[in-house]
């Protein structure tokens, strides 16, 4: 199966690094014109480098902080002034925030949702308008596995997550009349920039190769994902060959989840 997606213009949150970079790099080798959000200019800079390698279309680097609502509508107008159009959106941005239910405090719940529930709501609400219009759009909600099997002190990430995947089967309901589809990708683990700088935390002697080893424990598979298997998976639900799926939240993450 070929997945192109010429034709396409994409917005991609946390689109600097990790999965959020290698979906934006399919995106364009499948020639899609692409927008990327994230915080750091730097960073932003060499992504686009990479992306705009990978392909012949559009390519916007756009600095942005999509926990804040008003970041958020500047830098959609910027993404819109760049690409003419969004659709596809594909909310990445996110952390892996964990902690004990006790010490968890009001600070950390609101600033958890404003990056993992509200910049999903805002970006949708922003973009359905014209998806409506021109009677196509796809939106991926990239959530993890907790949202569907949540464990001890996993809050509040697996509370908002749960909340994205809520998000997802309510757009897709809303929408599926207009031929907007709406799905979610959960993830597991997966080598991304987010394991480096677990890795580097951890202030330990083992090599980045070893402690990615020793993640994989348990994951029926073996091994931890790639980010280019996100990517591919990503691609896939973007494209008309997804044309039949709407609604669903897809484990990516080597059998580990025990929920289907």
């Amino acid at each position: 199966m070929n997945i192109r997606l010429e034709g396409r213009s994409a917005l991609i949150t946390g689109g600097s690094k990790g999965l959020g970079l290698a979906t934006a790099t399919a995106f364009a080798a499948a020639g899609a014109d692409v927008a990327i959000f994230a915080r750091n200019p730097e960073t932003l800079e060499a992504a686009k480098a990479t992306i705009s390698a990978a392909g012949k279309g559009k390519v916007a680097a756009i600095a942005c902080d999509v926990a804040k609502g008003e970041a958020i509508e500047t830098g959609y107008r910027a993404a819109m002034a760049a690409l003419g159009k969004i659709d596809i959106l594909v909310n990445n941005a996110g952390t892996s925030q964990t902690g004990k239910f006790e010490e968890i405090t009001d600070a950390v719940w609101h600033a958890d949702i404003d990056l993992k529930v509200f910049a999903h709501i805002r970006l949708a609400r922003l973009v359905l308008p014209q998806m409506k219009e021109r009677r196509w759009g796809r939106i991926i909600n990239v959530l993890n596995t907790g949202a569907k099997a949540p464990r001890a002190q996993s809050a509040p990430t697996t509370v908002t997550r749960a909340a994205g995947m809520a998000l997802t089967k309510v757009l897709a309901s809303e929408y599926a009349a207009h031929n907007v589809l709406v799905n979610a990708l959960l993830v597991g683990r997966i080598v991304s920039d987010q394991i480096v700088r677990r890795h580097r935390a951890a202030q330990t002697n083992t090599s980045l190769e070893d402690y990615i080893r020793a993640n994989a424990d348990g994951i029926p598979l073996g091994r931890m994902g790639e980010a280019k298997e996100f990517a591919n998976l990503a691609c896939f639900l973007a494209s008309d060959a997804a044309s039949y799926v709407t609604g669903t939240a897809i484990n990516i993450d080597g059998g580990l989840s025990p929920i289907v």
